[in-house]
Parts: structure tokens; C-alpha cells; sequence
């Protein structure tokens, strides 16, 4: 379960993570892609998600994908 949480106004540094992902989603999707139906942007979506979280490795999570780190991420052990 994911827990809500709002950040102040003009703060998005405050949710960085977020942010960057929101940016990436709408700078290779949403600005290239004309939309005729929100059935074709959720399928686009859906892929575009998919490919993101199973065939990208990211820096941040030791070039593991997503989906790669979320099968072995034990909340107890420190990530420091």
C-alpha cells in the first residue's frame, strides 16, 4: 500500500522522485503522441509504464529495473 501524502505549493523538490517521473512520462509520451480516445491513452499509457518498469535499468537502483529491484527489496535492510 502506498501512503498520501500533499506537498507544499511551488515545491515539487519536496516529491523529486515523482516529479522526474511525471517529467520523463510526459516528455517521451504525452507531448509526442495525439490521443484519439482515452481507450488509446491508457493503452499507450499501460505500455509506455510497462516498458519503463521491466526494460529500463535505472541508476538509482543499481542499473536494475524496476520490477528487478521490487523482487528483491527487503524494507528492513538499509539502503545507505
Amino acid at each position: 500500500r502506498v501512503e498520501w501524502h500533499y506537498i507544499a505549493p511551488g515545491k515539487p523538490m519536496q516529491n523529486g522522485f515523482i516529479e522526474s517521473f511525471n517529467g520523463r512520462l510526459r516528455d517521451e509520451l504525452l507531448n509526442e503522441t495525439l490521443f484519439t480516445s482515452l481507450a488509446q491513452a491508457r493503452v499507450a499509457i499501460a505500455l509506455w509504464r510497462a516498458d519503463y518498469n521491466t526494460a529500463r535499468p535505472h541508476s538509482q537502483i543499481a542499473w536494475q529495473t524496476p520490477a528487478e529491484f521490487a523482487s528483491t527489496f527487503n524494507p528492513r535492510r538499509s539502503l545507505a
